[in-house]
């Protein structure tokens, strides 16, 4: 069975909410020697957003959704104990998603993947103010933060996020990428929200940071036509706060 043969049979099953046979098949794949990597980045991935845009076009009902995502989490799951894990590398990353647990299963692929591959990974999720956010990291200290799966109406706090990262001189090597949900779907956003990377895919953020090691800064140059906004202030004592973190 090749991997798209395999990928149809499994979406039949999500859609008809068969626990037990999505299971059965992904564990008889892992015993043809298809890696829990490969099955991540192959099958689950694609399926989620699959699910994830024929629920949006309204061909799903909502209750199909829920199961369907609901069956492809515990996959997830289940693979993510069979990685195989490479040594510690030293690099880090913090994940972050959207609203929603089509964007919480796509952000723990990623920190699971990146474990994997030796990475330190910090996964906090959804709902987490800025101020706090920008806190962790500078305890943390990350190569990357990642900022997966955000909706629309979730674009504005994520470009203020932005902002406050790079007011904060302490970030200046940390790369800010982004990956899925409304990303994927407009073209040049995550240029305008001063994003360093974007990746459509798990498999593109994988290769992305491979190939973009190092932050490269963009100049602070307004766009034609355009004022130059004024960046944020920060909260009373935060960048007091997290120079000194970063010095201990």
């Amino acid at each position: 069975m090749t991997i798209c043969e395999l990928f149809k049979q499994y979406l039949e099953h999500l859609f008809h909410g068969k626990r037990c046979e999505s299971r059965e098949l992904i564990v008889a794949a892992q015993d043809r020697g298809i890696s829990a990597a490969k099955l991540l980045k192959m099958v689950v991935w694609p399926a989620m957003e699959q699910i994830e845009k024929l629920y949006r076009h309204n061909h799903i009902p909502r209750i199909t959704e829920r199961i369907a995502t609901r069956i492809n989490r515990m996959i997830a799951d289940m693979l993510q104990g069979m990685l195989a894990r490479e040594p510690k590398s030293g690099r880090r990353m913090v994940v972050v998603c959207g609203d929603g647990d089509t964007a919480e299963l796509g952000a723990q692929i990623v920190a699971d993947l990146f474990e994997a591959k030796g990475w330190s990974v910090w996964f906090p999720g959804s709902g987490v103010p800025n101020d706090e956010l920008v806190q962790f990291l500078g305890k943390i200290r990350p190569d990357v933060l990642c900022i997966h799966g955000m909706h629309p109406a979730g674009v504005p706090n994520v470009r203020k996020l932005i902002d406050l990262v790079h007011e904060i001189g302490i970030f200046q090597q940390m790369q800010v990428m982004v990956t899925g949900g409304v990303f994927n779907r407009a073209e040049g956003l995550a240029g305008e929200i001063n994003a360093d990377l974007c990746a459509p895919s798990i498999c593109d953020a994988l290769r992305t940071v491979e190939d973009h090691p190092v932050r490269v800064p963009k100049p602070d140059v307004p766009e034609p036509g355009r004022r130059r906004k004024r960046k944020p202030k920060l909260p009373a004592g935060t960048l007091r706060r997290l120079k000194l973190s970063a010095s201990r």
